[in-house]
């Protein structure tokens, strides 16, 4: 790809980038969000055009105005989000819109080839099984299995392990080693340095549109990475501070709570978390996590058992009820859940309990001064990089977003912290905020219940890890990276409770 740049409206997304993928090779594609990285993608997959700039493939000038022109030239995407049918076969799925195949498909001629690719590549599949039927890596299978069946030879995968047990991943990557060996090459975009030591070739690092360099990974570290990445230092392995567990703050007993189609999601759940401990909850996403999380800060009601917030029964009382007893949540959708996108900053800082402080109990009229005031000074507390407390919190970046969300919920110093998926879509500078936030929330005395789907967050913030199967704890471990195989093991549900240590 050849000085390639495109603008959108205000904003320069790629600005005269070059970059070039070699036969048989693993090229990682790093930078934090916003830097370019899906839009240089979906240039080269046809999804948008760019406005200057080329693209050569073998020698030649490509002409890439849509996927269906990309895939002609062998270029195959798997995007974050799987745009599969629910409804279909694996198979349908496979060859849905290759008209190569004429009309009707001979169905066994195409499943006898998926099998095979399947078993080639250690990406085995059920061909004739309704994709609704199948867990989130076998789908990730066959988006990859769609392209291997089109003849696909340079593959871009967008965040492949996002959703991945550690074990999933690892076949992920084997299969990946497979597809190189065979003359593929493979676009790896991850936020998850370890994944990019581990499995590329090469690295590119964008950073504000451009490209700062591009290294081969023997010869970079992690740190090198994430100061490419984020322009200054970064520290990567931030230390859990010393702190003395103190009394009970949360205890669930025997929780059962629906999710939305009427099913149990959470299946008789037992816990406790004491002051100055971080729980983390870890499990492959749709095993409950939501549905718990919800359950406890009463935006969702429970079927039965109980929940006791500093030895209080709270199963019943209102969300209201709950964010004056000191509870906190950050939800995983900081943009539909977390806040109001079109009202400013300040607005969004205080649409909770603290607003509450800032009334003219005379008048009942919000002190709109006062709230301009201490906006304000959250906005430097919590590093909030916005032109104006007024400006409209849609349009901050969306580790930005989150700092606002982190700011109006520990600004209270509440008792009881539930963080779900609190850096998911970040990069690595606020990652590296955000983790800093919650440990010194911890230090202060906050119980913390943490849910993430990944093992790294998880080991570095927790104190102890509870491992969730379709609405179980299916056992406990320490946060260790020693302990991954039983943990990857608990979350695909492969081994119970009573074979942990």
């Amino acid at each position: 790809m050849k000085h390639i740049s495109k603008y959108f409206t205000g904003v320069k997304a790629n600005d005269d980038i070059n970059i070039e993928l070699r036969q048989g090779e693993v090229l990682a594609l790093l930078g934090e969000n916003g830097a370019g990285k899906t839009t240089l993608m979906n240039i080269l997959f046809g999804i948008y055009k760019a406005d200057s700039g080329e693209i050569l493939i073998n020698g030649e000038k490509a002409h890439i105005s849509s996927p269906h022109d990309a895939l002609k030239y062998g270029v195959g995407m798997v995007q974050q989000h799987f745009t599969l049918v629910p409804s279909f076969t694996t198979a349908e799925n496979i060859v849905l819109g290759l008209k190569e195949l004429g009309f009707i498909p001979k169905t066994k001629n195409v499943e006898s080839r998926i099998e095979e690719l399947g078993k080639r590549y250690g990406l085995p599949v059920n061909p004739r099984a309704k994709v609704w039927t199948l867990s989130v890596g076998e789908k990730q299978r066959i988006e990859i299995l769609k392209l291997l069946y089109t003849g696909a030879k340079i593959l871009i995968l967008d965040e492949p392990t996002a959703v991945l047990t550690p074990q999933e991943a690892e076949a992920l990557f084997e299969a990946v080693r497979k597809m190189v060996a065979d003359g593929a090459s493979v676009i790896f975009i991850s936020h998850k340095l370890d994944e990019v030591m581990e499995v590329s070739d090469r690295v590119t690092v964008l950073r504000s549109g451009k490209v700062v360099g591009t290294a081969n990974t023997a010869e970079i570290t992690k740190n090198d990475l994430a100061r490419m990445m984020v322009g200054r230092e970064v520290i990567l392995d931030i230390e859990k501070p010393e702190v003395e567990i103190g009394k009970k703050v949360l205890e669930i007993n025997n929780l059962k709570v629906k999710n939305d189609k009427g099913l149990i999601a959470v299946n008789g759940i037992s816990l406790e978390i004491r002051a100055g401990e971080v729980l983390g909850i870890a499990g492959v996403a749709g095993n409950g996590q939501r549905e718990l999380a919800e359950a406890v800060y009463g935006l969702r009601r429970a079927e039965s058992g109980k929940v006791l917030l500093n030895g209080k029964d709270i199963t019943n009382l209102s969300v209201s009820r709950r964010i004056r007893e000191g509870i906190a949540y950050i939800p995983e959708d900081r943009k539909e859940t977390a806040t109001c996108p079109d009202l400013s900053v300040a607005n969004n800082l205080f649409l909770k309990n603290t607003i509450t402080r800032l009334v003219n109990s005379t008048h009942y009229f919000v002190d709109r001064k006062k709230i301009m005031e201490k906006a304000s000074e959250l906005i430097e507390s919590y590093s909030i990089m916005t032109p104006s407390p007024k400006m409209p919190v849609k349009l901050l970046s969306g580790g930005n977003i989150q700092k606002v969300v982190l700011a109006r919920e520990l600004s209270t110093s509440p008792s009881l912290i539930i963080a779900s998926h609190p850096t998911r879509g970040l990069d690595i500078g606020a990652m590296e905020f955000v983790y800093r936030t919650l440990l010194e929330q911890k230090k202060r005395g906050a119980a913390i219940l943490l849910l993430a789907g990944e093992l790294y967050e998880i080991f570095r913030l927790s104190d102890r890890v509870a491992v969730i199967y379709e609405g179980e704890i299916a056992g406990y471990a320490p946060p260790d990276p020693a302990y991954i195989e039983e943990i990857g093991l608990m979350m695909g549900g492969s081994k119970k409770a009573g074979e942990a240590r």
